[in-house]
Protein backbone atom coordinates (compact mmCIF):
# COMPACT_ATOMS: atom_id res chain seq x y z
CA UNK A 1 0.00 0.00 0.00
CA UNK A 2 1.37 3.42 -0.97
CA UNK A 3 1.81 6.31 1.45
CA UNK A 4 -1.03 8.17 -0.29
CA UNK A 5 -3.36 5.20 0.27
CA UNK A 6 -2.32 5.06 3.91
CA UNK A 7 -3.13 8.75 4.34
CA UNK A 8 -6.57 8.28 2.74
CA UNK A 9 -7.35 5.32 4.97
CA UNK A 10 -6.19 7.24 8.04
CA UNK A 11 -8.36 10.22 7.10
CA UNK A 12 -11.38 8.00 6.48
CA UNK A 13 -10.95 6.38 9.89
CA UNK A 14 -10.57 9.81 11.53
CA UNK A 15 -13.73 11.09 9.83
CA UNK A 16 -15.70 8.03 10.97
CA UNK A 17 -14.44 8.57 14.51
CA UNK A 18 -15.40 12.25 14.45
CA UNK A 19 -18.83 11.43 13.02
CA UNK A 20 -19.39 8.89 15.79
CA UNK A 21 -18.38 11.37 18.50
CA UNK A 22 -20.65 14.07 17.08
CA UNK A 23 -23.58 11.64 17.03
CA UNK A 24 -23.00 10.75 20.69
CA UNK A 25 -22.26 14.30 21.79
CA UNK A 26 -24.01 15.66 24.92
CA UNK A 27 -27.18 17.71 24.32
CA UNK A 28 -25.25 21.01 24.16
CA UNK A 29 -22.61 19.53 21.81
CA UNK A 30 -18.81 19.55 21.79
CA UNK A 31 -16.49 22.51 21.22
CA UNK A 32 -13.71 22.27 18.64
CA UNK A 33 -11.16 22.12 21.46
CA UNK A 34 -13.02 19.17 23.02
CA UNK A 35 -13.28 17.39 19.67
CA UNK A 36 -9.58 17.92 18.99
CA UNK A 37 -8.71 16.38 22.35
CA UNK A 38 -11.10 13.43 21.83
CA UNK A 39 -9.74 12.73 18.34
CA UNK A 40 -6.09 13.37 19.15
CA UNK A 41 -5.59 16.04 16.46
CA UNK A 42 -5.24 19.82 16.35
CA UNK A 43 -8.11 22.28 16.01
CA UNK A 44 -7.29 23.12 12.40
CA UNK A 45 -7.76 19.47 11.44
CA UNK A 46 -11.11 19.37 13.22
CA UNK A 47 -12.33 22.44 11.32
CA UNK A 48 -11.29 20.83 8.02
CA UNK A 49 -12.94 17.54 8.95
CA UNK A 50 -16.16 19.29 9.95
CA UNK A 51 -16.24 20.95 6.52
CA UNK A 52 -15.59 17.60 4.82
CA UNK A 53 -18.43 15.90 6.70
CA UNK A 54 -20.81 18.78 5.95
CA UNK A 55 -19.97 18.57 2.23
CA UNK A 56 -20.83 14.85 2.43
CA UNK A 57 -24.33 15.82 3.69
CA UNK A 58 -23.70 14.76 7.29
CA UNK A 59 -26.27 16.90 9.23
CA UNK A 60 -23.94 18.77 11.59
CA UNK A 61 -25.41 21.54 13.72
CA UNK A 62 -23.49 24.39 15.37
CA UNK A 63 -24.64 26.61 18.24
CA UNK A 64 -22.47 29.02 20.22
CA UNK A 65 -19.31 27.27 19.12
CA UNK A 66 -20.60 23.78 19.99
CA UNK A 67 -21.17 21.00 17.42
CA UNK A 68 -23.33 17.90 17.19
CA UNK A 69 -25.44 15.87 14.75
CA UNK A 70 -29.15 16.15 14.01
CA UNK A 71 -30.17 12.59 14.84
CA UNK A 72 -33.50 12.92 13.05
CA UNK A 73 -31.73 13.61 9.75
CA UNK A 74 -28.64 11.48 10.19
CA UNK A 75 -28.29 8.42 7.95
CA UNK A 76 -25.84 5.73 9.02
CA UNK A 77 -23.88 3.75 6.45
CA UNK A 78 -23.01 0.06 6.78
CA UNK A 79 -21.29 -2.56 4.62
CA UNK A 80 -22.55 -6.14 4.58
CA UNK A 81 -21.49 -9.36 2.91
CA UNK A 82 -24.09 -11.75 1.47
CA UNK A 83 -24.58 -13.79 4.65
CA UNK A 84 -24.85 -10.64 6.79
CA UNK A 85 -27.44 -9.28 4.35
CA UNK A 86 -29.48 -12.47 4.72
CA UNK A 87 -29.33 -12.13 8.50
CA UNK A 88 -30.61 -8.57 8.14
CA UNK A 89 -33.39 -9.80 5.83
CA UNK A 90 -34.53 -12.21 8.54
CA UNK A 91 -34.61 -9.32 11.01
CA UNK A 92 -36.59 -7.21 8.51
CA UNK A 93 -39.04 -10.06 8.00
CA UNK A 94 -39.61 -10.32 11.75
CA UNK A 95 -39.99 -6.53 11.87
CA UNK A 96 -42.73 -6.64 9.24
CA UNK A 97 -44.54 -9.35 11.23
CA UNK A 98 -44.21 -7.32 14.40
CA UNK A 99 -45.64 -4.10 12.94
CA UNK A 100 -49.42 -4.57 12.74
CA UNK A 101 -49.95 -0.96 11.61
CA UNK A 102 -48.36 1.56 9.28
CA UNK A 103 -45.20 2.86 10.92
CA UNK A 104 -43.48 5.37 8.60
CA UNK A 105 -40.11 4.87 10.34
CA UNK A 106 -40.17 1.13 9.65
CA UNK A 107 -41.11 1.82 6.03
CA UNK A 108 -38.31 4.38 5.65
CA UNK A 109 -35.75 2.10 7.31
CA UNK A 110 -36.68 -0.82 5.03
CA UNK A 111 -36.67 1.40 1.92
CA UNK A 112 -33.18 2.69 2.70
CA UNK A 113 -31.95 -0.78 3.55
CA UNK A 114 -33.23 -2.09 0.22
CA UNK A 115 -31.63 0.81 -1.65
CA UNK A 116 -28.26 0.25 0.02
CA UNK A 117 -27.92 -3.50 -0.58
CA UNK A 118 -26.00 -4.56 -3.69
CA UNK A 119 -27.70 -7.97 -3.98
CA UNK A 120 -30.87 -7.24 -5.93
CA UNK A 121 -32.67 -10.42 -4.87
CA UNK A 122 -32.46 -9.60 -1.17
CA UNK A 123 -33.00 -5.88 -1.80
CA UNK A 124 -36.15 -6.68 -3.78
CA UNK A 125 -37.61 -8.74 -0.94
CA UNK A 126 -36.85 -6.04 1.64
CA UNK A 127 -38.49 -3.44 -0.62
CA UNK A 128 -41.54 -5.71 -0.78
CA UNK A 129 -41.63 -5.87 3.02
CA UNK A 130 -41.60 -2.05 3.13
CA UNK A 131 -44.59 -2.01 0.78
CA UNK A 132 -46.48 -4.52 2.96
CA UNK A 133 -46.01 -2.33 6.06
CA UNK A 134 -46.86 0.80 4.04
CA UNK A 135 -50.30 -0.60 3.16
CA UNK A 136 -51.28 -1.27 6.77
CA UNK A 137 -53.71 1.11 8.52
CA UNK A 138 -52.02 4.22 9.97
CA UNK A 139 -51.99 5.00 13.68
CA UNK A 140 -50.53 8.52 14.07
CA UNK A 141 -51.08 8.54 17.85
CA UNK A 142 -49.01 5.38 18.38
CA UNK A 143 -46.22 6.69 16.14
CA UNK A 144 -46.17 10.00 18.01
CA UNK A 145 -45.96 8.25 21.40
CA UNK A 146 -43.16 6.00 20.18
CA UNK A 147 -41.22 8.94 18.71
CA UNK A 148 -41.47 10.85 21.98
CA UNK A 149 -40.35 7.88 24.07
CA UNK A 150 -37.48 7.19 21.69
CA UNK A 151 -36.29 10.77 22.07
CA UNK A 152 -36.63 10.59 25.85
CA UNK A 153 -34.66 7.33 25.96
CA UNK A 154 -31.91 8.67 23.72
CA UNK A 155 -31.62 12.02 25.52
CA UNK A 156 -32.22 10.70 29.08
CA UNK A 157 -35.22 12.96 29.70
CA UNK A 158 -38.21 12.33 31.95
CA UNK A 159 -41.64 11.83 30.36
CA UNK A 160 -45.07 12.57 31.80
CA UNK A 161 -47.57 10.00 30.54
CA UNK A 162 -51.27 9.30 30.95
CA UNK A 163 -51.49 5.53 31.10
CA UNK A 164 -54.57 3.32 30.96
CA UNK A 165 -54.03 -0.24 32.15
CA UNK A 166 -56.69 -2.77 31.02
CA UNK A 167 -60.03 -2.28 32.83
CA UNK A 168 -58.66 0.58 34.96
CA UNK A 169 -58.92 4.34 35.09
CA UNK A 170 -55.99 6.25 33.53
CA UNK A 171 -53.23 7.53 35.82
CA UNK A 172 -50.65 10.26 35.27
CA UNK A 173 -47.04 9.24 35.87
CA UNK A 174 -43.57 10.72 35.45
CA UNK A 175 -41.29 8.00 34.15
CA UNK A 176 -37.61 7.66 33.22
CA UNK A 177 -37.36 5.37 30.15
CA UNK A 178 -34.48 2.95 30.76
CA UNK A 179 -35.18 0.56 27.88
CA UNK A 180 -37.57 -0.14 24.98
CA UNK A 181 -38.51 -3.77 24.36
CA UNK A 182 -40.58 -5.63 21.77
CA UNK A 183 -42.34 -8.88 22.61
CA UNK A 184 -41.82 -12.08 20.66
CA UNK A 185 -45.35 -13.46 20.38
CA UNK A 186 -47.69 -10.53 19.68
CA UNK A 187 -47.20 -7.03 18.24
CA UNK A 188 -46.34 -4.64 21.03
CA UNK A 189 -43.64 -2.29 22.31
CA UNK A 190 -42.96 -1.77 26.00
CA UNK A 191 -41.01 0.88 27.88
CA UNK A 192 -39.21 -0.22 31.04
CA UNK A 193 -38.18 2.46 33.49
CA UNK A 194 -38.44 4.18 36.82
CA UNK A 195 -41.98 5.21 37.74
CA UNK A 196 -42.08 8.11 40.19
CA UNK A 197 -45.68 7.38 41.17
CA UNK A 198 -44.79 3.87 42.39
CA UNK A 199 -41.18 4.76 43.31
CA UNK A 200 -40.08 1.59 41.54
CA UNK A 201 -39.23 0.02 38.20
CA UNK A 202 -42.31 -0.55 36.04
CA UNK A 203 -43.19 -1.75 32.53
CA UNK A 204 -45.66 0.13 30.29
CA UNK A 205 -47.12 -0.92 26.95
CA UNK A 206 -46.76 1.94 24.47
CA UNK A 207 -50.15 1.19 22.90
CA UNK A 208 -51.80 1.95 26.28
CA UNK A 209 -50.26 5.43 26.65
CA UNK A 210 -53.03 7.94 25.97
CA UNK A 211 -50.81 11.01 26.06
CA UNK A 212 -47.19 11.92 26.77
CA UNK A 213 -45.13 15.05 27.31
CA UNK A 214 -41.35 15.34 27.20
CA UNK A 215 -40.01 17.07 30.32
CA UNK A 216 -36.86 19.15 30.71
CA UNK A 217 -35.77 17.11 33.74
CA UNK A 218 -32.99 14.64 32.96
CA UNK A 219 -32.24 11.29 34.57
CA UNK A 220 -29.36 8.85 34.90
CA UNK A 221 -29.81 5.13 34.38
CA UNK A 222 -28.48 3.31 37.47
CA UNK A 223 -25.21 1.53 36.70
CA UNK A 224 -26.61 -1.71 38.13
CA UNK A 225 -29.57 -1.75 35.71
CA UNK A 226 -28.95 -4.32 32.99
CA UNK A 227 -32.01 -4.62 30.72
CA UNK A 228 -30.94 -8.02 29.43
CA UNK A 229 -30.51 -9.41 32.94
CA UNK A 230 -33.79 -7.75 33.91
CA UNK A 231 -35.63 -9.54 31.09
CA UNK A 232 -33.74 -12.83 31.25
CA UNK A 233 -36.33 -14.52 33.48
CA UNK A 234 -39.35 -13.06 31.67
CA UNK A 235 -41.43 -15.03 29.22
CA UNK A 236 -42.03 -11.73 27.43
CA UNK A 237 -41.57 -8.55 29.51
CA UNK A 238 -43.13 -9.12 32.94
CA UNK A 239 -40.75 -9.25 35.89
CA UNK A 240 -42.41 -11.06 38.77
CA UNK A 241 -41.34 -13.71 41.29
CA UNK A 242 -39.65 -16.77 39.82
CA UNK A 243 -41.86 -19.78 39.22
CA UNK A 244 -40.69 -23.27 38.23
CA UNK A 245 -42.98 -24.74 35.59
CA UNK A 246 -43.22 -28.42 34.70
CA UNK A 247 -45.07 -29.28 31.48
CA UNK A 248 -45.65 -32.67 29.86
CA UNK A 249 -46.15 -32.66 26.08
CA UNK A 250 -47.82 -35.50 24.24
CA UNK A 251 -45.93 -37.78 21.79
CA UNK A 252 -47.65 -35.87 18.98
CA UNK A 253 -46.43 -32.44 20.18
CA UNK A 254 -43.02 -33.50 21.50
CA UNK A 255 -41.19 -33.37 18.13
CA UNK A 256 -42.24 -29.74 17.67
CA UNK A 257 -41.20 -28.89 21.23
CA UNK A 258 -37.77 -30.43 20.66
CA UNK A 259 -37.21 -28.28 17.55
CA UNK A 260 -36.93 -25.01 19.51
CA UNK A 261 -35.45 -23.58 22.64
CA UNK A 262 -38.45 -21.74 24.04
CA UNK A 263 -36.64 -20.15 27.00
CA UNK A 264 -33.02 -20.00 28.11
CA UNK A 265 -33.93 -21.85 31.35
CA UNK A 266 -35.49 -24.76 29.46
CA UNK A 267 -34.63 -28.32 30.44
CA UNK A 268 -36.14 -31.12 28.36
CA UNK A 269 -36.45 -34.79 29.31
CA UNK A 270 -37.61 -37.42 26.81
CA UNK A 271 -39.96 -40.13 28.02
CA UNK A 272 -40.21 -43.76 26.86
CA UNK A 273 -43.69 -43.28 25.37
CA UNK A 274 -42.46 -40.47 23.04
CA UNK A 275 -43.71 -37.64 25.21
CA UNK A 276 -41.37 -35.11 26.82
CA UNK A 277 -41.25 -33.16 30.05
CA UNK A 278 -40.16 -29.52 29.95
CA UNK A 279 -38.96 -27.55 32.97
CA UNK A 280 -38.82 -23.74 32.87
CA UNK A 281 -38.10 -21.05 35.43
CA UNK A 282 -39.86 -17.83 34.46
CA UNK A 283 -41.07 -14.62 36.09
CA UNK A 284 -44.66 -15.43 36.98
CA UNK A 285 -47.38 -17.38 35.15
CA UNK A 286 -49.38 -14.57 33.53
CA UNK A 287 -47.43 -14.33 30.27
CA UNK A 288 -46.77 -18.03 29.72
CA UNK A 289 -50.42 -18.98 30.29
CA UNK A 290 -51.55 -18.13 26.75
CA UNK A 291 -48.65 -20.13 25.27
CA UNK A 292 -49.58 -23.15 27.36
CA UNK A 293 -53.25 -22.82 26.35
CA UNK A 294 -52.24 -22.64 22.67
CA UNK A 295 -51.11 -26.30 22.86
CA UNK A 296 -54.59 -27.41 23.87
CA UNK A 297 -54.83 -31.07 24.87
CA UNK A 298 -51.25 -31.74 23.73
CA UNK A 299 -49.85 -30.44 27.03
CA UNK A 300 -50.49 -31.09 30.71
CA UNK A 301 -49.38 -28.72 33.44
CA UNK A 302 -47.77 -30.76 36.21
CA UNK A 303 -46.57 -27.79 38.25
CA UNK A 304 -47.20 -25.23 39.65
CA UNK A 305 -50.68 -25.81 41.02
CA UNK A 306 -51.78 -22.21 40.29
CA UNK A 307 -50.97 -22.55 36.59
CA UNK A 308 -52.68 -25.94 36.46
CA UNK A 309 -55.77 -24.38 38.10
CA UNK A 310 -55.79 -21.54 35.54
CA UNK A 311 -55.76 -24.03 32.65
CA UNK A 312 -58.57 -26.05 34.27
CA UNK A 313 -60.65 -22.90 34.75
CA UNK A 314 -60.15 -21.89 31.10
CA UNK A 315 -61.16 -25.39 29.98
CA UNK A 316 -64.34 -25.23 32.06
CA UNK A 317 -65.28 -21.81 30.69
CA UNK A 318 -64.67 -22.99 27.12
CA UNK A 319 -66.83 -26.07 27.71
CA UNK A 320 -69.58 -23.90 29.20
CA UNK A 321 -69.47 -21.50 26.26
CA UNK A 322 -69.80 -24.30 23.70
CA UNK A 323 -72.51 -26.29 25.46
Amino acid sequence: MTSAENRLRSKAARLRSLEHKLYNAPPNGYSVIELAKLCGVNRRTIYRDLDTLSEADVPIWEHNGKYGLDRNKYLATIRLNLNEAIALFFAARLLSHHSDEHNPHIVSALDQLAAGLPDQTIAGHIARLAEIVRKRPPNPHYVRMLELLTRAWADRRMVRIRYRAPNREPTERDIAPYFLEVVRTTPGVYVIGYDRLRNDLRTFKVERIEDAKLLDERFTIPPDFDPYAHLARSWEVMNEADVTIHLRFSPQAAPRIRENRWHHSQQLIDNADGSCDVYLTVAGIREILSWVLSWGTEVEVIEPSELRAEVVNHARRILEKYK
